[in-house]
């Protein structure tokens, strides 16, 4: 018996579909897709000064393991990564995500596969996905440290797992931040920005 595969494009935004139907989904091209709880979340590609700020955060981690070649296990951007939470009905593709143990053996490890550290870029309309949803979500999934960069407050708020809860942080735009998950790191929020 053949299997219907269906197609998602930017009209079935707040549509539900389940998390099996979703993962063996095609996608209509030029839209980011994500699960939200059950529901099909369609958003713009974000913009250039997102993509700047998500730039500016990747070359800091490939600096950072060009000095410590042997902490980060795999690191990426949000085309590269997922982060599946079949408990709550959502898969996500975070900003960026850093990844300190290896990964489980198989083809595709993202149900099984925690980043350590993921990073959320605030855009326009976002806001209840990244400080809300994914807080959430991240947590139950077993995230140790989730930084949520919001150009428009010019704010990195950092939540780090205490146990089921997360403790929370916000960094002073002009200070430095040192994760205990990556010694040595130095973060510094202005940097991150960028120019105004």
């Amino acid at each position: 018996m053949a299997t219907i595969t269906r197609r998602i494009g930017p009209a079935d935004h707040g549509q539900p579909l389940s998390f099996s139907a979703f993962l063996s989904a095609e996608f209509e091209d030029g839209w980011l897709y994500e699960l939200a709880r059950g529901v099909i979340d369609v958003t713009e590609v974000p913009g250039i000064s997102h993509g700047r700020i998500v730039n500016r955060v990747s070359f800091l981690f490939l600096q950072y393991e060009e000095h410590h070649p042997e902490i980060i296990h795999y690191q990426s951007s949000g085309s590269g990564c997922r982060i599946r939470v079949p408990g709550m009905n959502s898969d996500r593709h975070p900003d960026y995500a850093v990844y300190l143990t290896p990964p489980p053996t198989g083809k595709q490890p993202w149900t099984r596969w925690v980043p350590d550290l993921v990073i959320e870029i605030v855009s326009k309309g976002g806001e209840r996905r990244d400080y809300i949803e994914k807080r959430e979500e991240y947590l139950q999934i077993g995230v140790r440290e989730y930084w949520i960069l919001d150009p428009a407050k010019q704010e990195l708020l950092v939540l780090r797992r205490a146990g089921d809860v997360w403790d929370e942080y916000v960094v002073p735009l002009d200070s430095v931040y040192q994760t205990p998950l990556l010694p040595g790191l130095e973060v510094r929020p202005l940097a991150l920005f960028g120019a105004a």
